[in-house]
């Protein structure tokens, strides 16, 4: 049976054999026991997106009590659940990302905790995912950006809403009427600003 590991655009985090691009954590959310979850979802506010291979380096998933290997889709999967890049694994990607977030959001010498701590606020209402209104029209949104309606989650690229779904993307045929915005606002200012999200191969097919 799969872990419980993998991350929805809504940040739940559920069983599926398709691990995705990328892996990240939220710190210590599982009893290496069992592998399973605890009821907790998160353990730090710092929610990061890693390399799934860094320097060889090779992690037993939910062996020990460190933190919780999760996976996502793509970055802009992640991005919608609330994760930003990671300044180990990921440095480069994550000083580009800081310096998009800084013009996006009009600020300068952020720090990482600055930034988890304006994506904590942005990701969660009582726990739960935090929903917003769209800024600007749904064609006007930026490719990478995630949009919800109903129960389903769409990623906007290249001029299209694509379906999500744990395997990948597909196009659809219905309009969304009144698709709320699940990618932080402060992260849809930097992608506005310039950084490109990774999009799993199915977004261009």
């Amino acid at each position: 049976m799969p872990l419980q590991n993998r991350v929805t655009p809504t940040g739940e985090i559920i069983a599926m054999p398709h691990r995705g691009l990328f892996t990240g954590n939220r710190g210590i959310i599982h009893d290496p026991a069992t592998k399973t979850l605890l009821k907790k979802r998160w353990s730090s506010p710092a929610w990061i997106v890693c390399l799934c291979e860094f320097r060889g380096w090779r992690r037993p998933v939910m062996a020990r009590r460190s933190w919780t290997e999760l996976f996502f889709l793509d970055e802009a999967t992640a991005f919608a659940a609330g994760h930003r890049p990671c300044f180990f694994c990921r440095r480069d990607d994550a000083k580009r990302f800081r310096v998009a977030w800084e013009t996006g959001n009009s600020a300068s010498g952020i720090s990482a905790k600055a930034m988890d701590a304006v994506l904590h606020r942005e990701r969660l209402d009582r726990g739960k995912k935090r929903l917003h209104a769209l800024p600007r029209p749904l064609v006007e949104l930026p490719d990478g950006a995630m949009v919800q309606q109903g129960d389903d989650c769409f990623l906007v690229a290249q001029g299209r809403t694509l379906l999500w779904s744990p395997a990948g993307y597909a196009p659809h045929s219905s309009a969304l009427d009144h698709p709320l915005l699940l990618t932080p606002p402060s992260t849809l200012r930097a992608i506005i600003a310039g950084y490109q999200p990774v999009l799993h191969p199915t977004a261009r097919s």
